[in-house]
């Protein structure tokens, strides 16, 4: 290889690679990384809504009860009270169960367990399960 055309061919190519940021940059719509906020200032609601009148949430009618909604899992703890926390379990995201009777959550994947709080009991999953806030509001549990 010639040295004038290694030196050429090498120029070019460092050319692109200053200028692809800018290229590829071009493709976006300019609102990759912007957070949408209400008007005062408050990122917008993210709850979720659960119908305990909808059939497909029976189970929460009694307690020990649970059901699944995205990938959260949404167990009847007792009379009055209902537990979200996320299904996905932090070892290798494989999904939970609930276990009325122990009152933990399995991973049958590879042994983990939680509590009903989400707080490990046994590894290997070595961080809690996401909880989430529930208020009840007629029939309606609203989730955030």
């Amino acid at each position: 290889m010639k040295r004038k055309f290694f030196i050429k061919n090498m120029a070019a190519s460092g050319s692109f690679l200053l200028a692809s940021p800018l290229l590829f940059n071009a493709c976006s719509n300019g609102t990759d990384d912007v957070i949408e906020e209400t008007e005062d200032n408050e990122e917008e609601d993210s709850s979720t809504t659960i119908d305990l009148a909808n059939s497909s949430y029976a189970e929460l009618a009694t307690v020990g009860g649970y059901v699944y909604k995205d990938n959260l899992i949404i167990i009847r703890a007792s009379e009055t009270q209902y537990v979200a926390l996320s299904k996905i379990c932090t070892h290798e995201q494989c999904t939970v169960d609930y276990d009325a009777d122990t009152n933990q959550l399995p991973c049958y994947c590879h042994g983990s367990l939680f509590n009903i709080s989400g707080g490990v009991i046994n590894g290997p999953a070595k961080s809690n399960l996401k909880k989430y806030s529930v208020r009840v509001d007629g029939n309606n549990l609203i989730i955030s």
